[in-house]
Order: structure tokens, then C-alpha cells, then sequence
């Protein structure tokens, strides 16, 4: 049991075993250090129990098996396994160009002030899909993949920058930058995960497997 999962865990025991000692011995809060105690059994330890546990399951959220534990992403995790150099995902998950534990999340959450908070509510909203509502027979984008997501680990470096198709033609590189011309242009990188020509795809083995 993890560390943050263990203390979580204590924290309801003793939780629990005060409100037993209360509904024992109601008469304890007729002093000062009862009330205090009582206070402390319903309310503080409670609550403090509740925001460790939510902020383990928020960061539990961000990796790749949580992300990839839903049916239907199934073959959104094949696409990271595909012994193929030439597929976005695979390229980038093998070679550790973003946290193998945290591929999804790196690649899907807007770098912007509140990026995290609306990965969060979006992925709120695929539990409920998963779950209870019905699964769209096409996954889509909410919105067009910016640039910005890309450029925030590849800004700067030299394959970006010096990179044959970035540099063919003048001025490309500036609109790739400025969000004008997208990375998923037909010709560059429009098919990322590609899950459905997937089938009988030869898998990567990660070392150690």
C-alpha cells in the first residue's frame, strides 16, 4: 500500500474509533476538551482525510494506466506500443520524449493557467461516459490540437528548429510557432494515434517484458 493510500487510511480508522468513543461516552463534550475532541474526530480529521484523498486520486488521474484502464482507449494505448518510428505516439512514449507514467496527460492538457483544472473536469466528464453514459463511436478533440501542447516541449530544440520540413519554405517555421499553420497539417503530423489502421500492428516490447 502507498505511503499517501496508507495515511489516508489511518486517518478514517482513528476517525472512526473517535466517533465510536462519542456515541460511547456522549458525555465527554460537556467539557471544554471534549468539544475540542469531538470537533476534532468529526470534523478535522474527516476533512483532512478528505483532501489527502482527493489529491491521490488527482494525481493517480494524470498517469497513463488510469488514463488507459477505460475500454475505450484500448487502442489509444496500442498506438504507444507500435513498433513504428514514423507513429507520434509510439515515437514519443518509447523514446521518453514525455514521462512514459504520465504520456497522456503530458500531451492532452492545455499549457495554460488552468489547463489542469479543465483536464480534470473533462476527465470527470469520460468517467461518467465510461461508466454510465454511452461511448461515442467517434473519439474527437474538443477542439483543434494547439500547437502551443507541442511546442512546449519542442520550442527551442534542434530538430524542431532545424528540421527539413520546418525550414523548407520561408516562413514556415513562424507559423508553426504562432499557432497559424497546425502540426496536424495534412502533410505533417495529421494522423497521430491512427488506431484504426492499428490491426495486427507489430508491439514494441519494453524492456524488461
Amino acid at each position: 500500500m502507498e505511503p499517501l493510500t496508507l495515511a489516508v487510511t489511518g486517518l478514517v480508522v482513528l476517525s472512526i474509533v473517535f466517533a465510536l468513543v462519542l456515541l460511547a461516552r456522549p458525555s465527554v463534550v460537556h467539557a471544554t476538551l471534549g468539544r475540542v475532541f469531538a470537533f476534532a474526530a468529526l470534523c478535522v480529521i474527516p476533512l483532512f482525510a478528505m483532501t489527502l484523498g482527493v489529491t491521490d486520486h488527482v494525481e493517480r488521474s494524470k498517469t497513463t494506466e488510469f488514463c488507459l484502464s477505460c475500454h475505450a482507449m484500448e487502442p489509444y494505448g496500442k498506438s504507444l506500443l507500435v513498433d513504428d518510428r514514423a507513429l507520434i505516439p509510439a515515437v514519443h512514449y518509447q523514446n521518453h520524449l514525455v514521462p512514459a507514467d504520465k504520456a497522456c496527460f503530458t500531451c492532452h492538457t492545455d499549457y495554460t493557467m488552468y489547463g489542469d483544472v479543465t483536464a480534470k473536469l473533462r476527465g470527470l466528464r469520460h468517467v461518467y461516459v465510461n461508466y454510465i453514459g454511452g461511448v461515442p463511436k467517434k473519439i474527437a478533440l474538443y477542439t483543434p490540437y494547439n500547437n502551443r501542447e507541442c511546442l512546449h516541449c519542442h520550442l527551442g530544440s534542434r530538430s524542431f528548429e532545424e528540421g527539413a520540413t520546418h525550414t523548407l519554405e520561408e516562413g514556415t517555421l513562424a507559423k508553426i510557432k504562432s499557432n497559424r499553420l497546425s502540426c496536424m497539417s495534412s502533410g505533417c503530423h495529421e494522423s497521430a494515434h491512427n488506431v484504426a489502421a492499428l490491426r495486427g500492428a507489430e508491439l514494441w516490447k519494453e524492456p524488461g517484458q
